[in-house]
């Protein structure tokens, strides 16, 4: 059975930084992307970033120059380094496994594995 669970989350001031991370396990056929994707009280789940088996990065346009996403295959872990974080990132962080379709990266329904959440707060 897949798991994922992430962590790293908590409480920052504007300008600050946090790293999350995300541990799988229990694959049979790793999974080809790996994404982070976000949700704040009253919004739909937003793709923040994804990466392939092969390296390669997408990012939402909100993120970009500001968060990396990276991956350690023999760990299983799957990063997310947020920078110049702003109240607008506060949200609950989700990581998620899948194999979605050509440009569907930031797509959560592409998306068969996600783990329970861990909550980023940025204040003011």
């Amino acid at each position: 059975q897949v798991q994922l669970a992430e962590s790293g989350g908590g409480s920052v001031q504007s300008g600050g930084s946090l790293r999350l991370s995300c541990a799988a396990s229990g694959y049979t056929s790793k999974p080809y992307t790996m994404a982070w994707f976000r949700q704040a009280p009253g919004k739909e789940r937003e793709g923040v970033a994804a990466i392939d088996t092969d390296g390669g990065t997408v990012y939402a346009d909100s993120v970009k120059g500001r968060f990396t996403i990276s991956q350690d295959n023999a760990k299983q872990t799957l990063y997310l380094q947020m920078n110049s974080l702003n109240t607008e990132d506060t949200a609950m962080y989700y990581c998620a496994a899948g194999w979605p379709y050509t440009n569907m990266d930031l797509v959560p329904s592409w998306y068969n594995y996600w783990g329970p959440g861990t909550q980023v707060t940025v204040s003011s």
